[in-house]
C-alpha cells in the first residue's frame, strides 16, 4: 500500500571516492525519482562552466607577424607553438587577474613547459613540449595569462590584448570531465529511488572535489535571487509596492541579462557592476575609464543603455539617484 506523504525524502548518504590526484567520484542517496536528475544536470554544467581557471590570452612572438609565420631556427612554425602554448596549464601563484610574462630561449634547446616556470606562475603539466631548438635558434615571446571561467574565443579578446599580439583562444576551465550517472536505489523495499554518481576529473589545477563545492556554492547563490520570496506571508494581504520600488524596478536589470558579449560582461563583473542601475549612475568617462574596457566593449554598453532609454541625453533626477545609490547598497550588502 501506498504511504501518503507531506514532504520528499530527503537523502542521507554521501560518499567521495578520489580515484586518483585529479579524479574523484562524488556519490549521494537515495532521492526520490526525478529529484536525482534535476540535481545532477544543472550541477554538472556549473562543474564545468563555473570554475576558475588560468589561460594564455596573447601573444606577441619576435619576427613573427601572424600565426601562420615561422622562427629562424625554430622545428615547429608559429600555429605549432601555439597550439602547444595554449595546451599548458598556467597557474599565477598570487591569484592575481592577468601576469604579463616574457621569455627568451637561445641555442640548441627542447623547450618543455616547466621551462616556463617563474615566481609569477606555475605550470602544471611541465613535461609538455613547446618547441624545439637548433643551434642558431633565437626564441622571443611574451605571453599574457588571465584568469578567467568556461570559454573565450580569440575574436572576443582583441580588445582586451596589444595591438602587436597575438589574441588566442582562451580555455579556462580546469575541468576536463564531469560526468553523471543515476542508479537505482533500494529504500525499504521501495525500488523507486534513486542514487547520483558524479565522475570529475580536472587538469591539475583544482582539486575535483574543489571543482564541486565551488560549483555548490554557485549554486546556492544563484539561488538566493528567490531569498526575498522567502520574506513574504502568503496568509496576509498581498504586499503592494511602493510607488519608489516601481519607479526603480526599469533600472535594478541585472548586467547578466543584457545580452553584453563575453568580453564586455567579463569587464564589468570585474569591476563589480552588477546592474544596469550602476551604468546609468556612472558619467560616460566613468565608463571609459572600467579597467580592460575596449572601445568595441564600451560602444557596445552605449548602445545597450540607448536601447534601455537611458541614453547620453538621458536627465535622471536627483531623488532617482539618491534611491538607486540605496537600492544597489542594499542588494550588494
Amino acid at each position: 500500500m501506498r504511504k501518503i506523504k507531506i514532504a520528499p525524502f530527503m537523502p542521507t548518504e554521501v560518499e567521495v571516492n578520489e580515484i586518483s590526484a585529479n579524479r574523484a567520484e562524488i556519490i549521494a542517496y537515495p532521492f526520490e525519482s526525478g529529484y536525482a536528475v534535476t540535481l545532477a544536470h544543472p550541477l554538472r554544467r556549473l562543474i564545468l562552466g563555473s570554475s576558475i581557471g588560468y589561460a594564455p590570452i596573447s601573444v606577441k612572438i619576435e619576427g613573427a607577424a601572424h600565426e601562420f609565420d615561422n622562427i629562424r631556427g625554430m622545428h615547429e612554425d608559429v600555429a605549432v607553438f601555439i597550439i602547444n602554448l595554449k595546451n599548458i596549464r598556467f597557474k599565477i601563484k598570487d591569484e592575481s587577474d592577468r601576469v604579463e610574462l616574457k621569455y627568451s630561449f637561445r641555442g640548441h634547446k627542447e623547450v618543455v613547459a616547466a621551462d616556463l616556470n617563474n615566481d609569477k606562475i606555475e605550470i602544471v603539466n611541465g613535461d609538455l613540449p613547446l618547441a624545439t631548438l637548433n643551434e642558431d635558434a633565437e626564441l622571443d615571446f611574451t605571453v599574457v595569462i588571465s584568469k578567467g571561467i568556461g570559454y573565450v574565443p580569440s575574436e572576443d579578446l582583441r580588445d582586451d590584448v596589444a595591438t602587436d599580439a597575438i589574441a588566442l583562444d582562451a580555455f579556462f576551465t580546469p575541468v576536463k570531465k564531469a560526468n553523471y550517472k543515476i542508479d537505482p536505489v533500494l529504500v525499504e523495499d521501495n525500488p523507486n529511488f534513486e542514487k547520483i554518481t558524479f565522475d570529475i576529473e580536472t587538469d591539475g589545477l583544482i582539486a575535483p572535489v574543489k571543482a564541486f563545492t565551488n560549483a555548490l556554492e554557485v549554486m546556492s547563490k544563484q539561488l538566493s535571487v528567490f531569498n526575498g520570496v522567502l520574506d513574504v506571508d502568503i496568509s496576509s494581504t498581498p504586499v503592494k509596492k511602493s510607488s519608489d520600488d516601481n519607479e526603480l524596478k526599469a533600472f535594478m536589470v541585472t548586467v547578466d541579462t543584457l545580452g553584453l558579449s563575453a568580453r564586455s560582461f567579463n569587464s564589468l563583473d570585474r569591476a563589480g557592476i552588477k546592474y544596469l542601475a550602476e551604468l546609468v549612475l556612472m558619467s560616460e568617462n566613468e565608463i571609459k575609464n572600467i579597467k580592460n574596457l575596449g572601445k568595441k566593449s564600451l560602444d557596445e554598453i552605449n548602445e545597450c543603455l540607448l536601447e534601455h532609454g537611458f541614453g547620453s541625453d538621458f536627465d535622471l533626477p536627483d531623488h532617482t539617484r539618491t534611491n538607486l545609490k540605496k537600492k544597489i547598497e542594499q542588494l550588494k550588502a
